[in-house]
């Protein structure tokens, strides 16, 4: 018996680039939240640069939930996005049913359940100590680079999977992490690399989106690097005259940045803005 379902294919898809300034033009609310977003992080990167831990903190606490609203605010129908009717449209709809306004993507629906466990993770580790608070960090983070593997997955005919080659640098960067920090993870070391492995696997995968997607998750990957390397290696620091934190936190939030930008971009493009 032959089932008449058809085949389903994940063979890259092509889509037409979209500028993010031309997203934002369009959603003032989302333009007014990327702004209150970049300001408050330049806030955050001058508090580390001036020592000021307070402010730091407090401000970290912020920075993703901005995040979250510019991409909830620059998807979906923007104002005024529907159309007013022409005759053909009206006599079509006497037969079939009216669409209504474009609803979120699957893409941007876990997007936002991604950014709001990097909001746990960035806040609910304030309210412990210790290992307890290190693992709650890693425990958001896993939750939140989990969402993003789901977010990233129907895109990943179009990632670096197909091409061996390039998986070379982040299995290397995997493995290397990994070799450096074993040696002094203790009872930590499982949950390591269990987080290794998905934040590597959410970094091949954002490359399926798009470039910008894939640079930020690339970025993500080096931050979240440099907080293992910070933990379970003896002395280590960024060399220079910044602190670790400070690039651990620049990275972390171009790399959030970056994947929101591509985000946004394919979601505009899949969904035919110009």
């Amino acid at each position: 018996m032959v089932s008449s379902t058809p085949r389903v294919s994940h063979a890259p898809t092509s889509h037409r680039a979209v500028s993010i300034v031309t997203v934002l033009r369009r959603r003032p609310v989302a333009a007014l939240a990327a702004g209150a977003f970049l300001l408050l992080s330049a806030v955050h990167l001058i508090a580390h640069l001036a020592r000021a831990e307070q402010v730091a903190n407090v401000t970290q606490w912020f920075v993703m939930p901005l995040l979250a609203l510019v991409v909830w605010t620059a998807t979906g129908a923007p104002r005024g996005s529907v159309a007013a009717p022409t005759a053909a449209s009206a006599a079509t709809s006497a037969a079939a049913p009216a669409a209504g306004p474009r609803g979120r993507s699957r893409l941007v629906r876990w997007t936002l359940v991604a950014l709001g466990f990097s909001w746990l993770g960035d806040s609910a580790p304030d309210l412990s100590s210790g290992h307890a608070s290190f693992l709650t960090m890693v425990g958001f983070f896993l939750l939140a680079q989990v969402a993003y593997v789901a977010a990233f997955w129907p895109s990943r005919g179009s990632s670096v999977l197909r091409r061996p080659v390039l998986l070379v640098p982040y299995a290397l960067a995997l493995v290397a992490l990994v070799v450096l920090c074993a040696p002094h993870a203790g009872a930590l070391l499982v949950p390591v690399m269990v987080y290794g492995l998905c934040l590597t696997l959410m970094a091949v995968l954002s490359t399926g989106v798009n470039r910008v997607a894939g640079i930020g998750g690339a970025i993500f990957l080096v931050s979240d690097a440099l907080i293992a390397l910070g933990a379970f290696v003896p002395g280590f620091e960024v060399p220079g005259p910044l602190s670790s934190g400070f690039w651990v936190m620049i990275t972390y939030l171009a790399g959030q940045a970056l994947l929101a930008v591509g985000i946004l971009r394919r979601d505009a493009a899949e969904a035919g803005e110009s």
